[in-house]
C-alpha cells in the first residue's frame, strides 16, 4: 500500500508541472527557464527544481552560476534569482566544485540526489513549481515521478521540435506519462520555423508541424510553435529576462500564450 505523503517542504507549493521530452537539446530548459519567466511576470512565485544532473544549464540562463546553497533547520535554502524572491531556483549545478565538473554517477546515487532535491529543499510558498527532467524515459524520471506523484503534480508540459526523428522520440514519452499516471498539459513545439529580422519571412529549418500532428494523434492539447530567435539565445546566454526585455521578439507572443494556458486552468491561489 503507497504510504500516503507528508506535508514537508512540499506543503506551500500550489502547482508542480514537469517538463518533458524524449529527446536531447529540443530546449526543456530554455521553455522551463522562459515560463518561470512569464509566469513571474504575471505576479506569480516560481520555483524551478532542475534534475538534469548531467546537464545542468538553468543556472546559466538565469546568470546565477557560482551562487551557493545553504542549509536552514529545514534543509537546503534554494537559491533566488532576483531582487523580489520570486524566482527561486534548486540545481546539482550549485553543488559542484567547478562549473566544468562532470558528474559521473551511476542510476541510484542519482536517484536519491532527486528525491533528495524534492524531500529536502526548502522552497516556502510557491504558486508554481516547474521541474525540468533530463531527456528519455529512464532511472531518472521515474524517480521524479515516483518523488512528486505523492503531490499530485498538475501535469507535463512535453516539448518537440518538428522534424520526424524527434516527434518519434517524444511519442514514447507520451507513452511514458500513460504508463505513469502523469497527466500531460500539453505539447510545445520549438525551434519552429526561423523568422528573418530583415523583411519577416518565416523559413522552416527543421520541417514544420510535427509537435501540432502529434499532439492530435495522441489526443492531448497542443500548446504552441516556438519559432527560433536570435534574441532568445542571446538572452538565455547573457543570462537576461527575454519575456521582460523582448516583447516585440517572434518568440514571446507564443511563449506569453503558453503561460497563460497553465494559468487558465489552474485555479486562482492567493500569492
Amino acid at each position: 500500500m503507497e504510504e500516503a505523503a507528508e506535508p514537508g517542504n512540499l506543503a506551500g507549493i500550489q502547482h508542480i508541472i514537469l517538463v518533458l521530452s524524449g529527446k536531447g537539446g529540443v530546449g526543456k530548459s530554455t521553455i522551463s527557464t522562459e515560463l518561470a519567466l512569464a509566469l513571474r511576470h504575471a505576479g506569480k512565485k516560481v520555483g524551478i527544481l532542475d534534475v538534469d544532473l548531467c546537464g545542468p544549464s538553468i543556472p546559466r540562463m538565469l546568470r546565477a552560476e557560482g551562487k551557493a546553497v545553504h542549509q536552514c533547520d529545514s534543509g537546503w535554502v534554494p537559491v533566488f534569482v532576483d531582487q523580489e524572491q520570486s524566482i527561486s531556483l534548486m540545481s546539482v549545478g550549485f553543488l559542484l566544485e567547478r562549473p566544468d565538473e562532470a558528474v559521473v554517477w551511476r542510476g541510484p546515487k542519482k536517484n536519491a540526489l532527486i528525491k533528495q532535491f524534492v524531500s529536502d529543499v526548502a522552497w516556502g510558498q510557491l504558486d508554481y513549481l516547474v521541474v525540468d527532467t533530463p531527456p528519455g524515459t529512464s532511472d531518472e524520471h521515474m524517480a521524479a515521478v515516483d518523488a512528486l506523484r505523492p503531490y499530485s503534480p498538475l501535469g507535463a508540459l512535453v516539448i518537440t521540435t518538428p522534424q520526424a526523428v524527434s516527434v518519434g522520440d517524444v511519442r514514447r514519452e507520451l507513452t511514458f506519462c500513460k504508463k505513469t499516471g502523469l497527466r500531460v498539459i500539453g505539447v510545445v513545439e520549438n525551434m519552429s520555423g526561423f523568422v528573418c529580422p530583415h523583411c519577416n519571412e518565416c523559413t522552416n529549418i527543421f520541417s514544420r508541424g510535427g509537435g501540432e500532428e502529434l499532439a492530435r494523434h495522441a489526443g492531448v492539447p497542443f500548446l504552441g510553435s516556438v519559432p527560433l530567435d536570435p534574441e532568445l539565445t542571446r538572452s538565455l546566454e547573457e543570462g537576461r529576462d527575454f519575456i521582460q526585455e523582448f516583447p516585440q521578439s517572434p518568440a514571446f507572443p507564443v511563449l506569453a500564450a503558453i503561460a497563460q494556458k497553465i494559468l487558465n486552468e489552474t485555479p486562482v491561489q492567493l500569492s
